[in-house]
């Protein structure tokens, strides 16, 4: 098959795969909850089309990427596959229009004005990508994200969009070796959830909380991650570009 991944790749990743999912199983029948509310994300971005169709090959359907040209290069090269595109890095207000749509998913969303732009640009294009707003908990000035008072913000001006749609919550939490260190933001993130809804945001629209990836899936989990951004554990170790 012309287009097939080699059948090493794809079957490295069928193994990475079945491990990944049966972490995934594991923590969620700990915490008292049906592995099929999560959703695994594998992350993709800096890896070659190989490994996307590989992935594809392995069972994977939604891949996730950081950079928006990275993308729609990849995207294109494989529209006949069968892929719910996330976004999972920072997105710039001038790559709204490409963004919503070619994604399903974008999880990046971290002021109105960004919102507004998506949906606008959704609207024109006709689709109806699902939007997660990014809030910045840990104040890290190497990140991106909304704080907690805009996230308040972003929420109210999602009641009057009109194609995209917000559902959920994403947080990147620092980096650090022990997954326990963690626990606190995506603690912070469910709680901020709950807040939502009790002051009236729409269940739908706090439904989803993106977050733990390969190191700290299973905290995540623990803590209500509806979405897991995996990749070293899927992919393997990245090579920074030259």
């Amino acid at each position: 098959m012309e287009n097939s991944a080699g059948p090493t790749l794809t079957a490295t990743l069928s193994r990475n795969l079945a491990v990944v999912r049966d972490r995934i199983s594991q923590a969620a029948v700990a915490a008292g909850r049906p592995a099929k509310e999560v959703r695994l994300v594998a992350v993709s971005k800096t890896f070659p089309i190989e490994h996307i169709r590989a992935a594809a090959e392995a069972g994977l359907r939604d891949l996730g990427e950081n950079r928006v040209q990275e993308a729609l290069n990849k995207i294109g090269e494989v529209s006949e596959l069968d892929i719910r595109w996330h976004l999972v890095g920072h997105l710039q207000s001038n790559k709204a229009h490409r963004a919503a749509g070619a994604f399903a998913w974008i999880h990046s969303v971290d002021s109105v004005a960004l919102l507004e732009r998506l949906d606008e640009a959704a609207a024109t294009q006709r689709t109806a990508p699902r939007l997660l707003v990014q809030v910045d908990l840990a104040g890290e000035v190497t990140k991106h994200g909304a704080s907690e008072s805009e996230t308040r913000r972003i929420f109210d001006a999602a009641s009057r969009c009109h194609a995209a749609r917000v559902v959920g919550l994403m947080v990147l939490p620092p980096w650090s070796k022990n997954p326990e260190h963690a626990r606190p933001y995506f603690r912070r993130l469910r709680e901020i959830g709950f807040e939502l809804k009790s002051q009236g945001v729409p269940a739908d629209q706090t439904r989803e909380l993106s977050m733990g990836m390969s190191h700290d899936l299973e905290v995540a989990i623990q803590e209500g991650a509806t979405l897991v951004r995996v990749g070293t554990a899927l992919f393997g170790r990245r090579t920074p570009p030259s």
